[in-house]
């Protein structure tokens, strides 16, 4: 009888493979999710399973089955969240600045940006955590992260997108704070569940 292979998959996405660029507001939000699943949401599910258990056969037992698969889930974005937090390099949009720093865009800018129409947009460069495209966070290693990068004010870059080539001009590059939305709990998490 042969046994079958044991080997893990691998995640190929392309944030786990650089450095993990982040703000400090971002890198209090992983805190605060992996606070709240190591502390509340696991603990809830662990409790949910013992009791699945308790209730005889597992093979046909739903609640069972269901609540083992949702700690798994739980065990893996904890240990995604521990690496993340890991590797991160905090860096703070609002640190003094001089020279080429202070005028080009880096990790942490807030780009006003214009198409070749003319359409003008805003977006602040944040860590693959953090990206909210509501709020206008786009990722540092995104195509319009990447087509921004290292730009000025004045200058013409290409944004090599999946719709197409466009051309973009680079209006104002500014270094502020950069609000990140807060971790809230779930509505439908066994810990909400569990505290009504």
């Amino acid at each position: 009888m042969r046994k079958g292979s044991t080997r893990r998959p691998q995640d190929d996405s392309p944030a786990l493979h650089v450095k993990n660029y982040i703000t400090p507001g971002g890198l209090e939000r992983l805190k605060e999710e992996h606070q709240f699943l190591l502390n509340k949401d696991r603990p809830a599910v662990a409790v949910v399973v013992a009791w699945a258990a308790s209730n005889g056969d597992r093979s046909e037992n739903a609640d069972y089955q269901y609540a083992k698969r949702r700690l798994r889930q739980i065990d893996g974005r904890i240990r995604h969240l521990s690496k993340r937090m890991e590797a991160a390099e905090v860096v703070d949009p609002e640190a003094p600045r001089s020279g080429l720093r202070a005028t080009k865009v880096y990790f942490g800018a807030t780009v006003l940006y214009a198409n070749a129409a003319g359409v003008e947009r805003e977006v602040s460069i944040v860590g693959a955590d953090e990206v909210d495209l509501d709020r206008n966070h786009v990722s540092w290693v995104s195509p319009l992260g990447r087509a921004l990068m290292r730009s000025a004010e004045g200058d013409s870059v290409v944004l090599e997108a999946p719709g197409g080539k466009e051309s973009l001009t680079v209006l104002e590059v500014r270094y502020e704070r950069i609000a990140v939305e807060p971790f809230r709990e779930p509505p439908g998490s066994y810990a909400a569940a569990k505290q009504s």
